[in-house]
């Protein structure tokens, strides 16, 4: 195991069935990393800290449903890492309050790979 091996990163999840443009996708997973930055900044400052001074590791994969997506939620609630579920406002390609992604972290690659290490990169 390298010294990157214990690098935190997020996990930015998006759900493959709700059939988002490209554009769509950014946007969401903006929303999410966002999200989690700011409840790990004020829960975990020095894990924060570390996460933003190493590069601030983004990763995007994608979840088929989302039943899929709230379960890898629970399963990450259950490590005790910071979550965030984005739901959509509805005024462009989704209906209102669609859940469209999930972000998870930062967390270290070890923690995260026991919930996600199965996904396919978006």
């Amino acid at each position: 195991m390298s010294i990157l091996d214990d690098a935190p990163y997020m996990m930015l999840i998006v759900r493959r069935d709700a059939k988002m443009s490209a554009g769509k996708i950014s946007v969401q997973c903006a929303h999410a990393a966002v999200e989690c930055a700011l409840a790990c900044k004020k829960t975990s400052p020095r894990l924060f800290e570390r996460w933003r001074n190493q590069g601030a590791k983004k990763i995007c994969v994608f979840a088929e449903d989302l039943k899929e997506l709230m379960g890898l939620q629970d399963e990450a609630n259950h490590a005790h890492l910071t979550t965030h579920v984005v739901k959509d406002a509805g005024k462009t390609e989704l209906a209102p309050g669609t859940v469209t992604v999930l972000g998870i972290g930062p967390a270290t690659y070890q923690t995260m790979t026991r919930i996600t290490s199965h996904l396919p990169l978006v």
